[in-house]
């Protein structure tokens, strides 16, 4: 393996790829050392996103059914209540639009490489839908700020977010008349997974989270007289009262950390899972106190981590790939709502997971059409031109502004070359294909192009054999 794959491989798994200026590397790659850089980078509180105000969203939409919401605007025309539920929907549909954009932005541009690439993990595993763009807001606020805590306070900051909660119908939990949604989803996709609990845990967790709400502001209430005082029996422990003794109880179980430790093992490892190597992280993360530190550093800095067979062989995500394409060819895009499009048509948009388990990944982000639209990318970034896509049918994310079938979009981003070939330069003639080519391809066997042989010649010559790296297959692998 050439050795700038090897430090690349860390930055494309543990961030968004790498830079140029990282490519410029001269000390001898420790994975340690280049660990505690990544975490030093993202230890510090990030900066929340405020593109949605409360007065738009939070006392206007999405708290109940939008007949409860109707009467309480106290509104007399039928068409006018249909009038300003439409104008709310666009809202917050445009509000989401921006936020999406704001993170991917953040994702390129932040030196916290790690927090934002753990954040988007998390996004998956605590996976929410739901029309209310302020909600939405505080909840990546929430994961963003503490992705890199220890699991036990990110599972309760996140379990008592508003996007959650409605999210998975626990507005309407209440004693006498238990909801058991968001219960049974803390168990099975959020802590334990399958086969850990029973239904009577499910049933008797959802009577401790009775009384779990949020008001018009957006805050979480607890509601006394509608909680379920009685005492419960989860997993076998007795005398359970509350939804904040629920989740504790689930932090206890070692099932927790295999279960948290699998999924880390498939998104920022490999998809094949080695047991050994997943028992071991998960009985350290649970003794730990489920540190992230610990968690992230025994994973980065394993020998196993740096196999062949973990290098190179990831299907990069929708929005891993285009990230990472814009960190390692710097640029000014100048028709940024194409990429909600490139989103759509590629299977991943922010904010907007399939369902509560997130999105599968692996090789369900290729198919046909998509992988054509992959490796053309690049191509398109560097010539403007137009393309033609087949947008996946998505009801409620109206990424296309209404458009559905196919759409046409033209990516306009002004590339700077000098700083995207700097690293290379400097370098005799002969090294430097050799050099880009390891620098832009994670795959262990790097593909020969007899007909790049460097990058002398024409000014044109490395900003050509740039595009043709990155348009080939193996640059949809990390």
């Amino acid at each position: 393996m050439h050795p700038l794959q090897k430090q690349n491989h860390l930055f494309w798994r543990a961030g968004f790829g790498p830079t140029p200026d990282m490519q410029l590397q001269t000390t001898p790659f420790d994975s340690a050392k280049y660990f505690q850089v990544l975490w030093l980078a993202s230890e510090k509180k990030p900066v929340p996103f405020r593109i949605v105000e409360p007065t738009i969203d939070g006392l206007a939409n999405g708290i109940g059914d939008i007949t409860r919401m109707q009467q309480k605007q106290a509104m007399d025309d039928e068409a006018t209540k249909a009038e300003a539920r439409k104008k709310q929907q666009l809202q917050n549909r445009e509000a989401v639009r921006s936020l999406n954009l704001t993170w991917m932005e953040e994702m390129v541009n932040s030196p916290a490489q790690l927090r934002e690439k753990v954040a988007l993990f998390w996004h998956g595993h605590f996976a929410c839908r739901i029309v209310n763009s302020y909600f939405q807001q505080q909840l990546i606020n929430t994961i963003r700020e503490h992705a890199l805590s220890d699991f036990g306070t990110l599972l309760t900051k996140v379990s008592k977010t508003p996007a959650m909660l409605q999210f998975l119908n626990n507005q309407q939990n209440r004693k006498n008349s238990p909801n058991e949604n968001f219960a049974r989803e803390v168990m099975e996709l959020f802590t334990m997974g399958r086969g850990n609990y029973t239904e009577h845990d499910v049933k008797e967790a959802a009577r401790a989270f009775t009384g779990w709400g949020f008001n018009l502001e957006g805050a979480f209430v607890f509601r006394p007289i509608i909680h379920d005082r009685g005492e419960k029996t989860i997993l076998g422990k007795k005398g359970i009262e509350t939804g904040e003794e629920v989740l504790q109880v689930l932090l206890e179980q070692p099932a927790t950390a295999r279960f948290l430790c699998t999924k880390f093992y498939r998104f920022f490892v490999n998809e094949n899972v080695k047991e050994q190597h997943v028992e071991w992280l998960a009985k350290r993360f649970f003794e730990s106190g489920y540190q992230m530190k610990t968690l992230l550093q025994d994973i980065f800095t394993a020998d196993w981590f740096y196999n062949p067979e973990n290098v190179g062989t990831r299907i990069k995500g929708p929005i891993e790939l285009m990230v990472g394409l814009q960190r390692q060819l710097p640029m000014e895009l100048t028709n940024k709502p194409a990429l909600l499009l490139i989103q759509r048509a590629l299977g991943q948009i922010l904010f907007y997971p399939p369902n509560v388990a997130g999105w599968p990944g692996g090789k369900t982000w290729i198919d046909s059409s998509s992988l054509l639209l992959r490796m053309r990318i690049p191509q398109l970034l560097a010539s403007k031109e137009g393309v033609e896509v087949a947008l996946k049918n998505d009801d409620d994310t109206d990424m296309g502004r209404g458009n559905k079938g196919m759409n046409r979009f033209v990516m306009q981003a002004s590339i700077d070359w000098n700083k995207a070939l700097k690293p290379f330069a400097s370098l005799p003639a002969n090294k430097q294909f050799p050099m880009l080519r390891a620098g832009l391809l994670q795959s262990g066997k790097l593909p020969e192009l007899d007909y790049m042989k460097d990058l002398t010649g024409s000014s044109h010559e490395g900003p050509k054999m740039t595009i043709a790296l990155m348009s080939l297959p193996e640059y949809q692998l990390c």
